[in-house]
């Protein structure tokens, strides 16, 4: 049975950073993640975004953003336990138990969750049924596919836009279809795809997609008009996820549905059990990588003295030492 001061479950930028912040207070980590490789959903799926909101990058890729914290991750020599699930959390004393999906047993002084949104799955596209694979996809790991190609992404979020404005250079042609006329993405980034060459269709859906092995064209139902058709050989639907909180929600924890409580310690009710990043709810909480940043900080240091009570919550700066 592995032994370690702390049990960081998910392997994102708010769990790798964790794990540097954890060495960094002198404690022996593992981390767990159900995905094969680290930097979760960044890695998954917008490994070539540019992120905008990290402090000290004005820009930066995901992917770079990852191997930074990968490296950062590093000087704690974490145990990394990929490709594998946090099943069952029980309490054995002073430590925490937590089984995983393999029958792997780690037994911890606190656990630190920073799963994200939890396991996801992409909400499907209606006329989508059948086309995965051939055409349609759910997310864009690489931009490279989509060179010389006409694009259409479904969608009027973050992702969606992001996706619109990246392969705008490369693509033929990439028109943007959304079921109403107002979008949830940062108001810049609609901004400079208006001033693009993408083509925003509005208070519409797509209907129907064609082609003999592949798509080769859409339809799409405007609101009141004819339907339109727009050649495509590639369609993105970024329609968002559905989160599954998964086990997680068995283990007594409190939680909104989709979220995990915390306080401000980042504490859940368990006992030795702090939660970072997305997947935790309180007053006034934001949902942004920088946040998370610091979420985890907190959480470590409320954490150590959990571990070791003669600990202090604040352990000095880093460049003190």
């Amino acid at each position: 049975m592995p032994q370690v001061d702390l049990l960081i479950i998910g392997a994102g930028p708010t769990g790798l950073y964790s794990a540097y912040y954890a060495g960094f207070r002198g404690l022996g980590v593992a981390v767990v993640d159900s995905l094969p490789e680290l930097g979760g959903q960044i890695t998954a799926m917008y490994p070539e975004k540019a992120i905008l909101d990290v402090a000290g990058f004005p820009t930066v890729k995901g992917r770079d953003l990852v191997a930074g914290l990968v490296a950062q991750a590093d000087t704690a020599s974490p145990e990394y336990f990929l490709d594998r699930t946090a099943q069952t959390l029980a309490h054995e004393g002073e430590r925490v138990v937590v089984g995983l999906d393999d029958g792997t047993v780690i037994d911890a002084g606190a656990v630190l969750i920073t799963a994200g949104i939890g396991k996801f799955s992409p909400r499907a596209l209606p006329a989508g049924d059948g086309w995965v694979g051939r055409g349609l996809e759910f997310f864009v790991p690489s931009f490279a596919p989509y060179h010389g190609k006409d694009v259409v992404i479904v969608g009027g979020g973050d992702s969606a836009f992001d996706w619109a404005q990246h392969l705008e250079p490369m693509a033929r042609s990439v028109t943007l279809v959304h079921r109403r006329d107002a979008f949830r993405a940062h108001e810049r980034t609609v901004a400079a795809v208006r001033d693009s060459s993408v083509e925003i269709i509005t208070k519409a859906q797509v209907t129907a997609l064609r082609g003999e092995v592949g798509v080769e064209e859409v339809e799409i139902l405007v609101d009141g008009q004819e339907p339109l058709v727009r050649p495509a050989q590639a369609v993105v639907a970024a329609l968002g996820f559905i989160a599954d909180l998964g086990a997680l929600q068995t283990w007594g924890i409190e939680t909104d549905k989709r979220h995990v409580v915390v306080d401000s310690s980042m504490r859940t009710n368990l006992d030795r059990v702090f939660a970072a990043g997305d997947i935790t709810e309180y007053p006034g909480k934001v949902r942004l990588i920088a946040v998370g940043f610091g979420e985890a900080a907190t959480a470590v240091n409320n954490a150590a003295v959990a571990i070791d009570p003669s600990a202090h919550v604040f352990p000095g700066h880093s460049s003190e030492g």
